[in-house]
């Protein structure tokens, strides 16, 4: 799955500017009328591309946002229905081909019952990677970013104080911090649990040595869209999952 993401958001292209005369499906519907609009909302606000970048960062988020809500109501029923999941699956532990049929007829009368599809948490992650990742591309082949600063750095360069680096590990241990405290499912499933703990630490870290060496742009464009996060499973995630 990740090779197929990969090969579909073009990742062989990122080094290539985005124009309009760029080809391609990924080009023409996803990356460049992101650049198109980012480099329209510069224009508006006296070509302040860092301005641009946060305001388009908001906006997609908030678009993705009924996503996030509905991966957020699939993930509340499985986890309300898993009592009486693990007692079918305690129910029919034995091996044999009877027995695992019996399993998945019951699994699946108690999905029906309770109007729980497995799948649809995982739809809403694979309709938002596609523009997450054009955010991205934008962000790297939009040649007009490169030529100008924002706050204290230049778009086109890495921080050079290493601030925005820092925010944005920052901002990724507590956007993971806060998701972990809303999923219950962890607290019966040691192993999801010590996987999770281990992401905590790993993420913030890889992050933010990505941001010391890529342009600020970049770096912008993750913080916003973290602190975005934090902000979202604050006022409506955790309320959503704690809520009975």
């Amino acid at each position: 799955m990740i090779g197929l993401v990969a090969i579909l958001s073009g990742c062989m292209e990122v080094d290539q500017p985005i124009t309009p005369e760029s080809e391609g499906i990924w080009n023409t519907i996803f990356v460049y009328p992101l650049s198109w609009v980012i480099i329209k909302i510069a224009e508006f606000f006296n070509n302040s591309y860092g301005l641009s970048i946060i305001i388009v960062t908001i906006l997609a988020r908030t678009l993705l946002m009924p996503l996030n809500i509905k991966q957020l109501k699939s993930s509340k029923a499985m986890q309300e229905i898993q009592p009486k999941l693990q007692e079918i699956q305690k129910k029919h532990s034995s091996k044999d081909a009877n027995t695992q049929q019996q399993l998945q007829k019951e699994t699946m009368e108690l999905f029906q019952k309770n109007g729980v599809n497995p799948l649809a948490g995982c739809l809403p992650i694979f309709v938002q990677m596609p523009i997450l990742i054009a955010m991205y591309h934008a962000i790297m082949r939009t040649d007009e970013i490169n030529s100008y600063s924002f706050l204290w750095f230049e778009l086109g360069s890495p921080d050079p104080y290493f601030i925005l680096p820092i925010l944005t590990g920052l901002f990724t241990f507590l956007q993971q911090k806060l998701m972990m405290s809303t999923n219950t499912s962890m607290k019966s499933n040691p192993q999801m649990a010590i996987q999770m703990q281990v992401m905590l630490y790993v993420m913030p870290i890889m992050i933010g040595v990505f941001a010391l060496f890529f342009p600020a742009a970049l770096a912008l464009y993750w913080v916003t869209g973290n602190i975005f996060m934090v902000v979202q499973v604050l006022l409506i995630n955790k309320p959503m999952m704690t809520n009975k």
